[in-house]
């Protein structure tokens, strides 16, 4: 931990902390107090993680930590410090320049319209097809029930995650 200025006066305090994002180590001082959403925004330039609300209702925020869905807005740096960081930017194939079956299936459907939510839509999606690869409408529904948006209707959200079952089922 770091606090101690060249120039005598005190800086706030720092730690060093590793977090392999979308498969590449990141090392970096941060502040403890940092949100997750923050680092990777503005450390790691994945302006993908969006925040909306601050508080973890609207899921714009969600990002996958080893494996599971995180509202990003509601941790800090530190605690992913060791830990796996998915956003919607890993998702696509870099070598093959194409687009994960969620996020074709969300352009394909047009389910979205500003896109402020649709990272976190797309998140929250890979965790409901890992666990269930072929959810109902209800289960569909209820598996993005943490993420809201204000301008779809939610009708082709649902139907992107129905198209990207199907094309991940083949």
């Amino acid at each position: 931990m770091s606090t101690d200025s060249t120039d005598g006066t005190a800086e706030r305090p720092t730690e060093e902390i590793t977090v392999i994002v979308n498969g590449e180590p990141v090392t970096a001082e941060v502040e403890p107090r940092l949100k997750l959403s923050d680092f990777l925004r503005y450390e790691c330039d994945l302006h993908g993680v969006r925040v909306g609300c601050e508080h973890g209702v609207c899921g714009a925020c969600t990002v996958q930590q080893d494996g599971r869905t995180t509202k990003s807005c509601l941790s800090y740096a530190v605690q992913a410090d060791g830990a796996e960081i998915e956003t919607v930017e890993g998702l696509a194939e870099e070598e093959t320049n194409s687009l994960h079956p969620i996020q074709e299936a969300f352009h394909e459907t047009h389910a979205l319209q500003c896109g402020f939510c649709t990272s976190g839509f797309v998140m929250a999606t890979k965790e409901l097809l890992e666990e269930n690869p072929d959810p109902t409408r209800e289960e569909i529904e209820e598996g993005l029930a943490d993420n809201i948006c204000r301008c779809t209707g939610y009708q082709n959200i649902y139907e992107a995650v129905e198209r990207a079952a199907d094309a991940m089922e083949d």
